[in-house]
């Protein structure tokens, strides 16, 4: 039987400190692995609909056999195991900010994400996604001008609540503009968000995207006994 808790990974980092640990969860009888900033829980084992359907939809969306895919954030890895399931997908770069986070993968301290950092289509590169975006430099440090068929986008709380200031400016119609200079035609964006589809953030997509949809993403909440939702917006540009 697993110890009841263990914190894994601890770090400073320039947006706070950010802890890996594991929990022995009695009343489910499995254990949890909990990322948090500071005081403040970023993400669980326990709650991860939303980002295997933003890959999930995401993908879903494109008609290609042969799909490059971006994802930013990496997290628990949820997102970007479900998007290396899709046989399309012959290369994955994974943009992470904190260098720990890539470290805990290739480290091999989240078991339900083995394989990822070893698959031969993935590259894990440390850089500030939102910074990349915005200086038009590109998602890939060593292909500038690169594009993708998808970039799936899972790091901030939702648009209107960004883990750090300078996150905001990417989720205006100017932001989401220079996002869409990484796409190739018929490209997707997809972003996972916590909170309810926000007409605001709509209203930006729709001035930049031909088309957009939100997708409420419903799943049991095993604490409340109850429902939670997540929200994945999908945009994609012109042919």
């Amino acid at each position: 039987m697993s110890i009841r808790f263990e914190e894994l990974a601890w770090r400073p980092t320039p947006l706070g400190e950010i802890s890996l640990r594991r929990r022995r969860d009695p009343r489910l009888d499995l254990d949890v692995y909990e990322v948090k900033l500071d005081d403040e829980f970023l993400m669980s084992s326990l709650f991860t609909a939303g980002e295997i359907e933003l890959a999930r939809l995401g993908l879903a969306a494109l008609a290609g056999p042969r799909l490059d895919v971006a994802v930013g954030g990496l997290g628990l890895g949820y997102t970007a195991r479900t998007a290396l399931a899709d046989d399309r997908v012959t290369s994955l770069l994974v943009v992470e900010a904190v260098e720990d986070v890539i470290d805990w993968h290739r480290r091999g301290l989240l078991p339900f994400a083995a394989g990822l950092a070893t698959d031969p289509r993935t590259r894990l590169v440390r850089a500030d996604f939102f910074a990349r975006v915005a200086d038009g430099s590109g998602l890939d440090p060593d292909d500038p001008g690169r594009r993708f068929h998808a970039v799936l986008l899972d790091v901030d709380h939702s648009p209107r609540h960004p883990l750090h200031p300078s996150h905001a400016a990417f989720y205006t119609t100017d932001g989401l503009r220079r996002l869409a200079r990484n796409l190739h035609p018929e490209g997707v964006f997809a972003l996972w968000s916590d909170d309810p589809p926000d007409p605001v953030f709509e209203a930006a997509l729709a001035e930049v995207f031909p088309t957009h949809r939100s997708h409420v993403v419903a799943f049991p909440n095993p604490l409340t006994g109850g429902q939670s939702t997540n929200t994945v917006y999908l945009a994609q540009t012109a042919s």
